[in-house]
């Protein structure tokens, strides 16, 4: 099969192409080598020593994806920007309108795929569900966002609205989406263009949410975004990981390997047209057990801070229900500390390794990205 990946010179990208290549597919990959995660703009050599195909383009320009479509069976679109920046229209037009583009540009040629795989993330869910343990178990409750005066105060904790208790959260599942942050926003119209015209048009469409993804060649270059690189950053030269609220947030992490697994079976498997699905680690992991997790795998013996600065829209809990993933035989296998490991392998091996954590957190800050709580003492 003839299949492109959008986005393919990145991290999920790249080793999505691996696998595909493995099982003898050929490969296009669509991507523009956009910095800071390409700043050599170097397409990987292993791929095009692979007999990978490169198209520079960009997924936002029509005549881009008319070249790379010719010929293919099936697209992987990965292509996304994901960031803590307030550029707001950026989200939209890379990650919305390309996927509308994809789609019209199929339908205006009156081409036919065997399958469309479009990577979403777990960011739909905004707070993922919580229940009170105050009220009862039985009744599940979807809360907003946290407002700007609570998080300003160093109130982390999302709150039950009838009591006021502090709410626990629990496995979200795919029907639970309440984005709240342009990013999420933008992949979950992503989502809903995808499957709307894939079913209106009958091009076999399936959605992927993938919650945080873990492992080797996630750039170091970018440290807006991405937890481990971010830690690695700064435990590898000493420092000490910083946690954003109180570190007690919970989120679940999921191998980048385990990723690819998941995109093959959605290439194959026809009971996935036409759902958005989890891919998610089944297991749930609290920001400073894992600042602790790196610093141990590496070896450095220093311990993460919490000085009480926060993400304006961040999401206090989430961590997704694979229950479905698993009924069609898919489960991670990676167990979270060799992903640790892996990526500590990668990122110390690279040529120029940086702690880039210290200017992107100051631009951050400049932007109002990155806050400072001023809890309310009590006399």
């Amino acid at each position: 099969m003839r299949v492109l990946i959008t986005g393919g010179a990145g991290f999920i990208g790249s080793h999505t192409a691996d696998g595909l290549l493995d099982r003898g597919h050929e490969v296009t990959v669509l991507d523009a080598l956009v910095p800071p995660v390409h700043a050599d703009r170097r397409f990987p050599e292993h791929l095009l020593e692979r007999g990978v195909r490169w198209i520079d383009g960009d997924v936002r320009d029509r005549s881009a994806w008319e070249r790379a479509l010719d010929g293919v069976d099936a697209v992987y679109h990965l292509a996304a920007y994901q960031d803590y920046l307030p550029d707001f229209s950026t989200f939209f037009t890379t990650n919305t309108a390309s996927t509308a583009l994809l789609y019209e540009v199929l339908v205006a040629r009156g081409q036919r795929l065997r399958r469309v795989v479009v990577a979403s993330s777990q960011a739909v869910y905004g707070e993922g569900a919580q229940r009170c343990p105050e009220c009862g178990e039985d009744e599940e409750l979807r809360p907003g966002a946290r407002t700007a005066e609570q998080l300003e105060r160093g109130e982390w904790d999302l709150l039950c609205p009838h009591c006021g208790a502090a709410l626990v959260p629990d496995w979200t599942e795919e029907e639970e989406t309440r984005p709240h942050n342009a990013y999420a926003i933008s992949k979950y119209a992503q989502e809903q263009i995808a499957l709307a015209l894939g079913a209106r048009y009958d091009i076999p469409t399936v959605v992927l949410r993938y919650s945080i993804v873990q492992g080797s060649r996630q750039s170091f270059r970018n440290a807006y975004s991405g937890i481990l690189r971010i830690f690695a950053q700064r435990i590898l030269k000493g420092r000490p990981p910083v946690c954003y609220e109180d570190g007690r947030q919970l989120r679940d992490y999921v191998s980048v390997h385990d990723v690819v697994r998941a995109n093959l079976l959605a290439l194959d498997d026809e009971r996935v047209v036409g759902q958005a699905l989890n891919v998610g680690g089944g297991r749930r992991v609290s920001i400073l057990e894992y600042a602790r997790l790196v610093a141990e795998c590496s070896g450095v013996e220093v311990a993460p801070e919490t000085p009480g600065t926060y993400r304006a829209g961040d999401t206090r809990h989430v961590f997704s229900s694979i229950d479905r993933m698993a009924q069609l035989g898919w489960k991670p296998e990676v167990p979270l500390r060799e992903i640790v490991r892996e990526y500590l392998d990668w990122a110390s091996a690279q040529a120029g390794f940086i702690d880039a954590t210290t200017d992107a957190d100051l631009r951050m800050k400049s932007l109002g990205t990155v806050r400072q709580s001023h809890p309310v003492r009590s006399s």
